[in-house]
């Protein structure tokens, strides 16, 4: 079971990305979801950018690959 803010393993979509692909992933801690998916993006070879980002009224994290 999940803590109050504890966020979830996440896996993240890089390889069937083309560039200028983005997706959404909402979540109350942003610095710390963007920490994460520089690093695994980093691992993954894959050039990415990363956002704290609103949608629907919600506050999340939007990544675009960049090559």
């Amino acid at each position: 079971m999940l803590n109050e803010h504890e966020e979830p393993e996440w896996l993240f979509p890089f390889d069937s990305m083309e560039v200028g692909d983005s997706f959404f992933i909402p979540t109350l801690e942003p610095s710390g979801l963007i920490y994460i998916i520089d690093t695994r993006a980093k691992a993954a070879k894959v050039r990415i950018r990363a956002y704290a980002s609103v949608k629907d009224g919600c506050l999340g994290v939007r990544v675009w690959r960049m090559r």
